[in-house]
């Protein structure tokens, strides 16, 4: 004899403000139940206020809601007692077949206890014909019935893939309860096993796994987005193209958004065929993916730019054309510095778009800027400006240090002030007392910087180092 299966149970849409909800028994209603239950036959759902049924992927604040999926032409004579964790009523929906279970699959459910009994969708006999022996041909094994059942819970699955799923069975069909769990259903149950408690918990269990292998899944692929994203951001960071050159070549990168490698900084060097050896260190302003984007178009182009012979005002104007078509609105900008060392090492032309002069080291001087006094606009403000090439004598032996904004405008001190370019300055000319030279010089100064301003900077830090050694 068949086990009794779980009813509908009722609370009435005065009392929970979600939906009118009536069993499939047989018979007219009598006086109101306790909880208001009634016994219409295939009465449906009148959802009375859909603004507060409550989402099923966050932890449900009301009762937990569960839709019964089975065919039962007899009805059910007996309704367990359902409670969830904090001894609350579950409430239960029950829909005879699938096209029901559709209209009943509102987002305040949060479980589903489907019967792999039911015909599959498109099969005919999908009323009482159709689970006349649900309970005594559901462990029969045969193929094209493992085959239409499991259909059933796929075609569920894909109908509600946010909600937990508990399969159905029939008694010892073990292996076909853990088919449905391989497929996605959270757990399986046997029917003449079922009782109000066990459900009960079965139904708390498997909200609770769903909603964990979704923040599992979610977090799994937010890890494989993340390391995708690092690749092409390592695939965009420059190489330095410098082969041939006697120059040594340092950098240090420090993106001001958190958990990537790319910024709107940028930098890039490369040595032309005639032995010259073209430098350079931008910012775009902003510090979104947007701006990094058009940061790594504006170091493309300008390697481009150089490796076809351009330089100086004609690189520049080059580059702010590239610039206006590229970005994504007019009042995006970027400043610029470059430099060109002379095959012989001993002289190089400066170029400034609004960017700040490099940091010159020589023997028996003082660390110093070079001279500032040709600044052009940043490239994107002003249409048709010029920028004009500086000469500067380096000497036989030398470092030159080129860097972006970030470095120079973390805050120190008790008031918040800018570090600015003289308080670089200061802080280089001490850690060259102290020794240090190339990339240890750049590490301890963006670390020093970072740690004056009492955490992460919030601007991109790009430092970039070129040393002539005899």
């Amino acid at each position: 004899m068949p086990v009794p299966i779980p009813r509908q149970r009722v609370i009435p849409a005065a009392e929970s403000g979600q939906a009118q909800t009536v069993s499939h028994g047989g018979g007219p209603s009598a006086a109101p139940a306790p909880h208001g239950e009634t016994t219409k036959p295939k009465e449906t759902t009148v959802e009375k206020d859909n603004n507060r049924t409550t989402g099923h992927q966050s932890a449900p604040s009301g009762p937990l809601t569960l839709l019964l999926i089975e065919d039962d032409p007899a009805g059910s004579p007996i309704v367990p007692r359902l409670l969830d964790s904090a001894g609350k009523p579950i409430r239960v929906r029950t829909a005879r077949n699938l096209t029901e279970a559709e209209r009943l699959l509102t987002d305040d459910v949060h479980c589903i206890l489907l019967d792999l009994a039911l015909p599959a969708p498109g099969r005919s006999g999908a009323g009482s014909a159709g689970s006349a022996g649900s309970a005594g041909s559901a462990g029969s094994g045969s193929g094209a019935g493992d085959h239409d059942e499991l259909a059933v819970l796929k075609h569920v699955l894909r109908l509600a893939p946010r909600h937990a799923v508990l399969a159905l069975t029939a008694s010892g069909d073990a292996e076909r309860g853990a088919e449905a769990v391989r497929v996605g259903a959270q757990d399986y149950l046997f029917r003449d096993e079922l009782d109000g408690r066990l459900l009960s918990r079965a139904i708390r269990y498997a909200v609770e796994r769903k909603r964990s292998d979704t923040a599992e899944r979610r977090l799994a692929e937010g890890r494989l987005r993340a390391q995708e994203n690092r690749r092409l951001e390592r695939g965009l960071l420059p190489t330095p193209l410098l082969d041939g050159s006697t120059l040594s070549f340092a950098a240090r990168y420090r993106p001001g958004r958190s958990r990537t490698l790319l910024g709107g900084d940028f930098y890039d060097a490369v040595r032309t065929p005639d032995g010259t050896v073209h430098a350079m260190i931008g910012d775009v302003c902003g510090h979104g993916p947007d701006e990094a984007a058009l940061g790594v178009e504006l170091r493309i182009a300008w390697r481009a730019l150089t490796l076809a012979g351009l330089c100086g005002d004609d690189l520049l104007n080059t580059l702010q054309q590239v610039l206006e078509h590229e970005r994504t609105n007019d009042e995006i900008f970027a400043t610029l510095c470059t430099v060109d060392i002379s095959p012989d090492g001993r002289r190089a032309g400066l170029c400034l778009a609004g960017h700040p002069s490099p940091l010159v080291i020589t023997p028996g001087r003082p660390a110093r800027l070079l001279p500032y006094d040709n600044n052009g606009p940043a490239l994107g403000l002003l249409p048709g400006a010029r920028w004009p090439r500086t000469q500067v004598e380096l000497g036989s032996r030398w470092s030159l240090m080129l860097y972006t904004d970030g470095l120079i405008e973390g805050r120190i001190g008790a008031e918040g002030e800018r570090l600015g370019q003289d308080g670089m300055v200061d802080m280089v000319r001490r850690q060259l007392g102290e020794g240090l030279r190339g990339e240890e010089l750049l590490r301890a100064a963006v670390n020093e910087v970072r740690a004056l301003n009492g955490g992460e900077l919030t601007d991109d830090v790009a430092v970039v180092m070129l040393e002539r050694e005899p």
